[in-house]
């Protein structure tokens, strides 16, 4: 296929639109199932570099969630305990293959933005897989190939409009690129740079110097999921996935601010009081995450108030307060954390600190650089200076 006409362009009066290669040449790409729209596209390529990314650098099989040209979570394959499994909407006897919980990771991070994701997948996507994304609300899925069943069982989403597109994994794209804005073109090198564990977090600058394999793990995954997150940006992840990405903000530390309050959520999501809460059989999931969401918020009145707490519950919960919320974080830790340009203030490294954060890496060569690094050891927290900004947009 050389051309694909797709519906509309970003918006519906956007027309008409279509994608095809430059030079002539067939499409990367298989449409298998559904009509992918302009945005699709865009989630596609982007997030099936991030888990080509991911894979390469760890040997574990990858995921993402997209959404609006960034991912709202990103996760490598490792087994999900029986808490993750709660908070991720996941039957306990679930057969799990590691694409799979890389795809339950990737969406469990954050599942009120991935609400109607674009999901990519690293491996040929398999029918453990294929069985969580049923039951999941998405606009369409990328992957290297699909076993028959997993494909079948995908074709029969969104009354058999779901779209599965099937990317050539040996394709390369030439080494510039080209976009047009308002009529005028723009050319540079492709950001094809390799992230490891040699380049990016040999250089570590703070008293503390102690990075263990795990977080130098985590800190990989940080900074790939940045290479493809609209900046400016900052990931804090954990145990192999992310548990807050902040993109596209003005100020870094709102970046920081936001990236951190969704790494707190996912944390108090792990808590008893908020697993057990009582919602009544008839609720969907999107509307069981919706719920905790406000609940975890600053109004969980909302939900839980004695005008509205029936319509989501069998009984009325008790709010979470703010001795339990700060009890329970505070022995949160083990948090990495990866910003895609320097850290301007040690405010960034003050915020991290507060969701548990213990090793950083950032690109350095801010005039405050020497702030920041002793804010970090203040908080005997590790930090690398990796030399490289990761800007994407």
């Amino acid at each position: 296929m050389k051309e694909f006409e797709l519906k509309y362009g970003t918006n519906p009066n956007q027309k008409p639109a279509r994608i095809y290669m430059e030079d002539g040449s067939e499409l990367p790409i298989e449409i298998l199932n559904g009509k992918p729209g302009y945005i699709n596209f865009l989630d596609a390529f982007n997030s099936w570099q991030l888990v080509r990314d991911l894979k390469a650098a760890t040997g574990i099989p990858a995921a993402t969630s997209f959404k609006h040209v960034s991912p709202a979570g990103a996760a490598i394959g490792l087994p999900l305990d029986d808490t993750l499994k709660r908070m991720y909407h996941v039957d306990a006897d679930a057969e799990l293959s590691p694409l799979a919980c890389a795809y339950s990771r990737a969406r469990g991070a954050d599942r009120m933005s991935s609400f109607g994701d674009w999901i990519a997948l690293s491996d040929v996507c398999d029918v453990p897989t294929a069985k969580l994304i049923k039951h999941e609300v998405s606009d369409g899925v990328i992957a290297p190939g699909y076993e028959p069943e997993a494909l079948e069982i995908l074709k029969s989403k969104k009354k058999g409009n779901y779209n599965v597109v099937k990317i050539d994994a040996a394709y390369v794209p030439c080494k510039q690129e080209k976009r047009s804005v308002f009529g005028v073109t723009f050319e540079q090198g492709r950001q094809d740079l390799d992230i490891n564990v040699d380049s990016m977090l040999s250089n570590v600058v703070t008293e503390n110097k102690e990075i263990t394999d795990d977080q130098k793990r985590d800190l990989l995954i940080a900074l790939i999921t940045l290479k493809y997150t609209q900046s400016n940006s900052v990931c804090y992840v954990k145990d192999g996935q992310t548990i807050g990405v902040g993109a596209g903000q003005q100020s870094r530390i709102h970046c920081t601010r936001l990236a951190g309050d969704k790494a707190d959520y996912w944390q108090l999501r792990h808590m008893d009081k908020v697993l057990n809460l009582p919602f009544r059989d008839d609720i969907a999931k999107p509307n069981v995450d919706n719920a905790i969401d406000v609940y975890l918020g600053s109004h969980p009145e909302d939900v839980i108030g004695d005008d509205v707490w029936a319509e989501t519950f069998t009984e009325q919960p008790q709010p979470l307060t703010k001795e339990e919320r700060e009890s329970y974080l505070s022995k949160c830790s083990g948090v990495s954390l990866a910003s895609d340009a320097f850290f301007p203030f040690g405010d960034n490294i003050e915020r991290a600190n507060r969701s548990g954060v213990t090793a950083i890496v950032e690109p350095g060569g801010s005039i405050r650089d020497q702030q920041v690094i002793e804010t970090c050891n203040r908080f005997n927290i590790a930090m690398a200076f990796c030399g490289i900004r990761l800007f994407h947009h």
